[in-house]
């Protein structure tokens, strides 16, 4: 088998995922949905480290047979080095036996409009400060949101942006911005090192791929508050649960000095989902959060439990909430009552919206 052939499917078939596990034929997720490659016969042992060595250089190899997983990212062309995108990749070892999740990420960097976000998520591509972070499920989304606002900066601003990602998933074209990509295990060894030394770097902006430990929330927060603009992801399914999460991944004694540097960064919540949509495809249902004084007094205070109060009545500067973007989906025909029902966090408010 051909692991080239299984990556040109991917492209091909417009799957966002290509899944390899022994016993079972090559799997794609379209549209949120898996499906087997009909084609192709269920996987053996050697197939998969057959296909799967041949993407990885000797150190990546030992560090998979050292550490049991492994993640790098690649760019994959059509033969003739002319690039059709790329993929960022984690390697595992599941019953003892290797397997291989590849993430397409396409070639070109889609702008907010092709994304279909709200037209609020252009004033974030616009500040000079501040702390934004992009939350959602995995497979929602979240790079591919936090890339189109990195590239309006790079194709609008003289600026300096840093990334520090685990691994490379974008890589921006020719812009009036510089643009550092670090990768994790290959241009630095720790998340801590890269954000301590981020500062000496001049950056104007920097992109921390995840925050996903309380030394890197720290040092994101830490680097917003000396003047930088930084972006950031979270797993998490609303503003105020990436909020909490954030304040409760700190010991109690530490707590209220992060409510205090937070409230003072905070800039803005994108938290979003891709829903199927009636015609195929997906489309994102967006929250959207503002940092305005009245959130600022609330993450202050410890009175997240009123942060969705505050959204549902801040429409008019630019606040969404996620049940207003699902009900309008539904209202233009994208989605279906019942997609809608299914993803929304309080469906009385949405039934409601719907009338």
């Amino acid at each position: 088998m051909n692991i080239q052939e299984l990556l040109a499917i991917t492209i091909k078939n417009n799957a966002s995922d290509l899944h390899l596990l022994p016993g079972i034929p090559p799997t794609l997720r379209i549209d949120g949905s898996l499906t087997y490659i009909s084609s192709y016969k269920p996987l053996t042992k050697e197939d998969l480290e057959v296909m799967i060595f041949s993407l990885l250089n000797t150190a990546q190899k030992d560090m998979l047979l050292g550490y049991k997983e492994l993640d790098f990212s690649f760019t994959f062309d059509d033969g003739t080095h002319k690039s059709l995108g790329r993929f960022r990749s984690n390697l595992y070892y599941q019953r003892g036996y290797l397997c291989g999740a590849f993430r397409f990420l396409e070639q070109n960097i889609r702008t907010i409009e092709d994304l279909r976000l709200p037209k609020i998520v252009h004033s974030f591509a616009n500040l000079k400060q501040g702390f934004i972070l992009v939350a959602g499920p995995t497979g929602h989304g979240k790079s591919t949101t936090l890339a189109a606002i990195i590239n309006e900066i790079n194709l609008n601003k003289a600026f300096h942006i840093l990334t520090i990602e685990d691994p490379i998933e974008y890589v921006y074209p020719p812009g009036k911005s510089i643009i550092s990509q670090r990768a994790m295990g290959i241009d630095t060894h720790t998340w801590s090192n890269a954000l301590r030394s981020a500062l000496r770097e001049d950056p104007d902006v920097v992109l921390v791929g995840e925050m996903r430990d309380p030394e890197t929330i720290a040092a994101a927060i830490t680097i917003a508050e000396t003047g930088h603009l930084v972006f950031s992801t979270l797993h998490t399914n609303s503003s105020s649960q990436s909020i909490d999460r954030i304040i409760d991944s700190f010991p109690a004694e530490q707590q209220p000095q992060i409510k205090i540097q937070l409230a003072a960064t905070l800039k803005g919540i994108i938290s979003q989902r891709l829903l199927p949509q009636i015609s195929g495809g997906r489309v994102p249902a967006v929250e959207v959060l503002i940092g305005t004084n009245a959130i600022a007094s609330n993450v202050r205070e410890g009175k997240t439990h009123l942060i969705d109060s505050i959204i549902q009545t801040s429409h008019e500067v630019g606040m969404i909430t996620l049940e207003a973007s699902l009900a309008s989906l539904v209202l233009s025909g994208s989605i279906s009552h019942e997609t809608a029902k299914s993803y929304a966090l309080h469906q009385d408010y949405l039934l409601r919206m719907l009338g």
